[in-house]
């Protein structure tokens, strides 16, 4: 699943309890949980903001959070990445097709005004940082989103710019069941 031969730790009750739900609600473990699973304090870090960041209540849908995480990964060429949520915005959206547009070049996709202001915004904080400034986020404003929107975007893409690096590092692979999902 990775490179780097790092053997598993003794996983608390509630990481055994998260893995065990993945199982129940996947029917696997994503490669990510079990790629931290060597330091359950890691691992624990990792889920907790993953969850706030993912499925937390926020002006973002499930799909817009995917859809960033997507763009930023192809900006980074996260292999990992491309595949896990490539199949995440594939299956929330219905639409096979968007799926692999965002993969390979969203600029390529119909998005909404919406959505193509929030993706140029997280391409551009992936690509350019130093270069965002106030019309970037009153674009974002223009498109309908609100000020904890903006930070949740930025939260996403910066997320998922470190989750890049991090698979990267380690050579992660994708688990064989996203390649087969939502197709």
């Amino acid at each position: 699943m990775m490179a780097l031969e790092l053997k598993p730790d003794a996983l608390s009750s509630e990481n055994q309890a998260y893995f065990e739900k993945c199982r129940e609600k996947l029917g696997f473990v994503p490669n990510v949980l079990s790629s931290y699973a060597f330091d359950d304090a890691k691992l624990t870090a990792f889920a907790a903001f993953y969850n706030d960041l993912m499925l937390a209540p926020s002006g973002l849908s499930k799909l817009e959070r995917e859809m960033i995480a997507v763009a930023v990964s192809s900006v980074n060429r996260c292999y990992y990445c491309l595949t896990a949520h490539g199949a995440a915005v594939r299956q929330l959206s219905g639409d096979p097709v968007l799926g692999e547009l965002l993969v390979m070049n969203y600029r390529a996709a119909e998005l909404s005004k919406r959505h193509r202001a929030m993706l140029d915004f997280s391409v551009k904080l992936t690509e350019a940082p130093h270069l965002i400034g106030d019309a970037d986020r009153a674009t974002l404003r223009e498109a309908g989103f609100s000020e904890r929107d903006i930070w949740d975007i930025g939260a996403v893409a910066a997320f998922y710019n470190m989750s890049n690096r991090m698979a990267s590092a380690v050579d992660m692979r994708p688990n064989a069941e996203y390649h087969r999902q939502a197709r």
